[in-house]
């Protein structure tokens, strides 16, 4: 059962983290305005990601560049390690 948890855990980083991935390639081109798909779609993955980068924006006050997604995709993948790490040894 925690082994399932901790898959489910990593599935969800691993989405989380392509959305973040998703959020830096349309902030590098310009997708394509007419697409009602890519439309909902962004505007998904900006609602869906912004509450985890925009206070690392805050504590990252770096003009020009925006360093918050690599900070967010580090401390996640931190938190789901450590997260996995507990349930293992709660369950052993």
């Amino acid at each position: 059962m925690v082994e399932l948890i901790i898959k489910l855990l990593h599935i969800g980083y691993d989405i989380y983290s392509f959305m973040i991935l998703a959020r830096i390639i349309a902030s590098w081109v310009q997708p394509p305005k007419d697409n009602e798909f890519m439309r909902r779609f962004l505007r998904f993955v900006y609602e869906a990601t912004e509450p985890v980068l925009a206070p690392l924006r805050q504590l990252i006050p770096i003009p020009a560049i925006d360093l918050s997604p690599i900070v967010a995709l580090l401390l996640l993948q931190f938190i789901v390690n450590g997260l996995s790490d507990i349930l293992r040894r709660l369950a052993y």
